[in-house]
């Protein structure tokens, strides 16, 4: 049968999200002939829709829904309706992220057993480990064609690059080169390769970076397995007597309630939304919300360490042209506790355009000091830092019943404090990013608080013990066999890597497994 597909139809899988997981699961499933329904709260938009111009792309991809926020973090002061940027679109954040795609070291996947203890911390070891995942991150990196693997080359480096890496060598660092990047760099590549027009985070006009919104997606289609439905925005999961999923309810483009049946239904709708609906979906049978019989849904929130080192030099850089984070340094990514802190981060460029720089640099600050930044734009360098942040209960992601969004649904507040470990790791990484600029002659440095971050993590987390998380080692929840996580939220630890890779890996192996456990009538 090719889609579209009935409502009453429960031969299905329906797919919450469209993103790195939820698009990979839908069209990876559709590809081994399993019928499937996408829905999708934001519209669609492809590589000529997108728009050369920072706000004017905001305002196109970004999820501007009302969200609330607390905690003693910076973001709950400056930005505290948009506690990340993530985007509302087919394809999810995969329009607008990076492409950096790097693989968890072995050591990250059983962070409690290698770290120990943490005070304050919720660690736990994976379910899996490195050498599980490895021919699961093989597909993945091909399937995005990441470069410098599989005999693909690296991007080229634009001028930001040439000062970063003259800085890291100037002070030892062994490990630095253009990154792997989920961008085609290959005359070879079926893609156009990429234009270095810096535009990476608005959508790539080229479709040389990888999203599932233009890649993905239409694969899945051509089969006539999958069927998405976008401005299709999710409000609840239904289940029966026997607690078994059975459908879910949304509003459509229209603002009419619908209910598409259910075979099984996997979620993924980021590290907010998953929990949210979850939460959302509560009943008489699941009082505390689906899958939340440990009470661990919407806990162990986490966005990353992060952080950003900007520099003025003496000569111009026009640091943002060129690919934007096609640039990294590893060295500091390893666990070294001699450091003050356990896990590590990376430096990777970055550059912002002058609209998002004034918004971003020091909200607020309309001093001199600020003004004169600005002035010197032309002459400025920059990177961001990005490592492992600890989990903690009490981050987490609750319904805000005092707030409701314009379906009259309770809002997800996003609570984060910062774990000293954290902070620590911020402050060494601010010190480092500052001594690579100084080592090629900066005259002024920026260390730049977080920004709403796009790295959310944990909140439905994976556990070998139903008692310690949501989800088992296949995503699948551990309270109701029909229902299963697939997207960021079941990250058990954060990992110092950008995790669209991860989650990637994880949605192939977890269609794979799917299809079987379907074939074999088991689900």
């Amino acid at each position: 049968m090719s889609a579209p597909f009935d409502l009453n139809d429960d031969s299905v899988v329906v797919v919450i999200g469209t993103g790195a997981g939820g698009g990979v699961v839908a069209s990876e499933l559709a590809k081994k002939g399993v019928s499937v329904v996408a829905l999708e709260a934001g519209g669609r938009h492809l590589p000529e829709d997108f728009v050369n111009d920072e706000w004017d792309s905001f305002g196109q991809l970004a999820w501007l829904d009302a969200r609330t926020t607390s905690g003693d973090w910076r973001v709950a002061k400056d930005f505290s309706g948009l506690p990340a940027w993530i985007v509302k679109s087919v394809g999810g954040t995969t329009q607008h992220w990076a492409g950096a795609s790097l693989r968890f070291q072995d050591h990250e996947w059983k962070a409690l057993s290698t770290y120990g203890a943490v005070e304050g911390a919720t660690l736990l070891d994976w379910p899996i480990d490195a050498a599980e995942m490895a021919p699961w991150y093989a597909k993945a990196e091909d399937k995005l064609q990441v470069t410098r693997t599989n005999g693909r080359p690296g991007l080229p480096g634009n001028n930001n690059y040439s000062v970063f890496e003259a800085g890291a060598k100037a002070m030892g660092y062994s490990d630095v080169h253009t990154g792997r990047m989920a961008i085609a760099s290959d005359e070879g590549s079926d893609r156009i390769t990429c234009q270095q027009t810096g535009f990476c985070f608005q959508g790539c006009k080229w479709g040389a970076k990888w999203s599932a919104g233009y890649h993905e997606i239409p694969e899945g289609e051509a089969t006539g397995n999958l069927e998405v439905r976008p401005q299709a925005h999710v409000a609840r999961i239904l289940h029966n007597d026997a607690g078994k999923v059975t459908g879910v309810e949304y509003f459509d483009a229209d603002g009419n309630l619908q209910m598409q049946k259910a075979r099984l239904v996997c979620l993924a709708g980021n590290s907010f939304e998953s929990p949210r609906l979850l939460l959302n979906s509560a009943s008489s049978m699941f009082p505390n919300g689906l899958a939340n019989s440990a009470d661990h849904v919407g806990r162990h929130y986490m966005r990353h360490m992060t952080g950003s080192v900007y520099a003025v030099f003496d000569q111009p850089v026009k640091f943002w042209r060129g690919t934007t984070m096609a640039g990294i340094i590893t060295d500091e990514s390893r666990h070294d506790p001699s450091r003050g802190f356990v896990g590590g981060y990376e430096m990777e460029t970055l550059a912002l355009g002058l609209p998002f720089m004034a918004a971003f640099l020091d909200p607020g600050a309309w001093g001199r000091e600020f003004t004169s930044a600005l002035d010197q734009y032309e002459n400025m360098a920059g990177m961001w830092l990005v490592g492992e942040d600890m989990p903690q209960a009490t981050n987490r992601v609750t319904l805000n019943t005092d707030v409701q969004d314009q379906w009259g649904l309770p809002v997800p507040n996003v609570h984060f404090d910062d774990h000293p470990n954290d902070i620590a790791m911020r402050n060494h990484a601010y010190a480092q990013g500052q001594a690579i600029y100084d080592a090629v002659g900066a005259t002024r440095t920026f260390p730049t608080p977080p920004y709403p971050s796009t790295h959310n993590l944990g909140t439905n987390r994976m556990s070998e013990n139903p008692e310690d998380g949501v989800v088992n080692k296949w995503g699948q929840t551990h309270d109701i066999a029909n229902l299963f996580i697939s997207d960021g939220s079941q990250f058990t630890t954060g990992a110092a890597e950008n995790p669209t890779l991860t989650i990637v890996a994880l949605a192939i192996r977890q269609a794979d497994h799917i299809a079987g456990e379907m074939a074999a009538g088991n689900l």
